[in-house]
């Protein structure tokens, strides 16, 4: 909540005054978090069922696999909770200078002018609620580094945004079922618009990390294929030697052998939907808009906000089939990136949304857009 003039309060810590202070609205469990508990629970009902076919077969105490299902038990519960009980004691404030993310005595904070670009991430069933991912742009080279600093949960995340970077009065709240278009600031107009045109080379697979994750992919279908290869034969031989189909422990030992192969199988699945399925979806449902004042990318619930005022540079790389990628170059305080691949000195593409303006074919358009000193706030 905005803070009045009539309660003034000040950062503890840095001594500056709150503009702005809040928490998180909504609070849930990470979707990557949300796959380690699952992952968790699945892997414990396998090691469970091992143990009811040693403690059947074998007639030995299943120690040492009761041990390892109750572990990835606690390591679901885990997974699944303990990011709600961090988020739930989660307080941001904007102070006149910085951003502050704390949690008791943690705290991390970001200078306010050294914020190159933001994103947003809307919540797929709370409309009004996001994720804002200040993001500042730091040297290439040895020098690179990641900063960043996420506040989840926000109620009208663009609008704390807007608070941040100081457009509070010019900015409207807005919502992610609205178009962009309808949530730019008071005397921000469009003066270039385009999207990515599809193609089937979006779906390849682009630089070493998805490269080296589709090589795993392969790896681990090889795998499966080869444990299927050899469990027929060992159900068999069991069954051949007194194990009888339909039993407890025949059910179990199936259910095992079945549900271990089918893991490493969705593992390989969710490899290769993310180094081709999914970048090449997400290329179809990218827009992109240059304002008077800023740059913005619009991505399903992802949005990317940048000042034009950052850029110092326009560098267009071939693509193929025409096309053409358009890398920002950033700069800010202490901060110069001077890169041909943009702040982050990345080619290769990325889960979070970046300055770069991917399979254009209107190049030229983007620098004539650009061409000239952004129109400040008050303009």
């Amino acid at each position: 909540m905005p803070v009045t003039h009539h309660d003034v309060r000040r950062d503890s810590f840095l001594g500056e005054e709150i503009i702005w202070e809040g928490g998180p609205s909504v609070v849930r469990t990470p979707p990557l978090f949300q796959l380690a508990s699952v992952l968790a629970f699945v892997i414990a009902a396998i090691s469970l069922a091992y143990g009811v076919v040693i403690a059947l077969v074998l007639k030995t105490a299943p120690t040492e696999s009761m041990v390892f299902t109750i572990w990835c038990v606690t390591l679901g519960f885990a997974a699944r909770h303990l990011p709600l009980v961090w988020q739930r004691q989660l307080r941001y404030e904007i102070t006149e200078k910085h951003v502050v993310y704390r949690r008791g005595r943690f705290r991390r904070t970001i200078e306010r002018s050294a914020i190159s670009f933001a994103r947003i991430y809307w919540h797929p069933d709370h409309p009004a609620v996001g994720d804002l991912e200040l993001v500042r742009a730091v040297p290439t080279g040895a020098l690179r580094r990641r900063l960043m600093l996420r506040l989840d949960g926000l109620a009208a995340p663009d609008r704390v945004w807007a608070i941040a970077r100081g457009a509070e009065s010019v900015a409207p709240v807005g919502q992610a079922e609205r178009p962009l278009t309808q949530r730019l600031d008071v005397g921000e107009t469009v003066r270039w618009s385009a999207r990515p045109r599809p193609s089937w080379r979006a779906y390849l697979p682009q630089g070493r990390r998805e490269w080296g994750t589709v090589v795993l992919a392969l790896f681990l279908l090889f795998s499966a294929a080869r444990m299927i290869w050899r469990a027929v034969p060992a159900v068999k031989a069991l069954v051949a030697n007194g194990l009888t189909m339909g039993s407890l422990s025949f059910v179990a030992l199936v259910f095992a052998l079945t549900a271990s192969i089918a893991v490493v199988v969705a593992v390989a699945a969710f490899l290769v939907h993310a180094a081709c399925i999914r970048p090449g979806y997400l290329i179809h449902h990218t827009r992109y808009l240059i304002t008077n004042r800023r740059v913005l990318i619009q991505r399903d619930n992802e949005e990317l906000h940048l000042d034009r005022s950052r850029i110092v540079d326009v560098i267009d790389t071939p693509a193929g089939g025409g096309l053409s990628d358009v890398f920002l170059v950033l700069d800010g305080p202490r901060a110069r990136a001077l890169a041909a691949s943009g702040a982050f000195g990345e080619m290769q593409r990325g889960t979070n949304l970046r300055p770069v303006l991917r399979a254009l074919e209107d190049v030229e358009g983007v620098v004539q857009a650009l061409r000239g000193a952004p129109e400040s706030q008050a303009a």
